[in-house]
């Protein structure tokens, strides 16, 4: 059986230059994408709030991740000349170790930002652990799975689409219910091992 290799979402950008996955890699720049994606277009002063930064440093940051097409100004919701608001360009992004197989640089990059990425899972992971008490509610419904399947390359990619398309449906959803949510991280690796 051969899958397919479906063609992204529009919403999902594909990345083959090195210097977005450069920016990707540093996990203050990681950090500001998801709060983007979590709370929506924000001014620098918000997310600095939201991160504990300098809004100097979150200023720059964002000029570094609207160089490289990340996010953009969204001029329409500033109040005054002064304010500036910044949202993201794509809801989601990907890259392909076979798009950028060519260019060294990129290759790098993209296991620097792969590596930042689930340093990054992990601690989450880890704060998660520790604070889960506080959380009662959250408790039962957090969730973690592990399956071992046999599959090919292109089954795997198959079941890779399978999971981000389901995964998108829950992102797409309307929520104007009023209904009390707060912002959940949903990750998933599948990848070739030996127990």
């Amino acid at each position: 059986m051969s899958a397919e290799r479906s063609t992204p979402s529009p919403d999902i950008r594909v990345i083959t230059e090195a210097a977005v996955l450069s920016a990707l890699a540093h996990p203050f720049r990681s950090r500001l994408l998801d709060a983007l994606k979590v709370d929506g277009p924000s001014t620098a002063s918000s997310l600095s709030r939201r991160t504990g930064q300098a809004v100097g440093s979150v200023s720059h940051h964002l000029k570094v991740l609207a160089d490289v097409g990340l996010v953009e100004e969204a001029p329409e919701l500033a109040r005054d000349r002064r304010e500036r608001w910044w949202r993201l360009v794509s809801q989601g992004l990907r890259w392909s170790q076979s798009d950028i197989a060519d260019d060294p640089v990129a290759v790098e990059a993209s296991a620097a930002a792969e590596s930042m990425n689930f340093r990054s899972q992990v601690e989450r992971t880890r704060a998660w652990f520790d604070n889960r008490e506080a959380a009662v509610e959250w408790a039962d419904a957090a969730f973690a799975t592990q399956h071992w399947l046999k599959l090919t390359p292109d089954e795997l990619h198959e079941l890779g689409e399978e999971i981000v398309a389901l995964l998108m449906t829950w992102t797409d959803r309307p929520t104007d219910d009023n209904q009390d949510r707060e912002p959940v991280l949903v990750y998933a690796r599948g990848f070739p091992s030996q127990p």
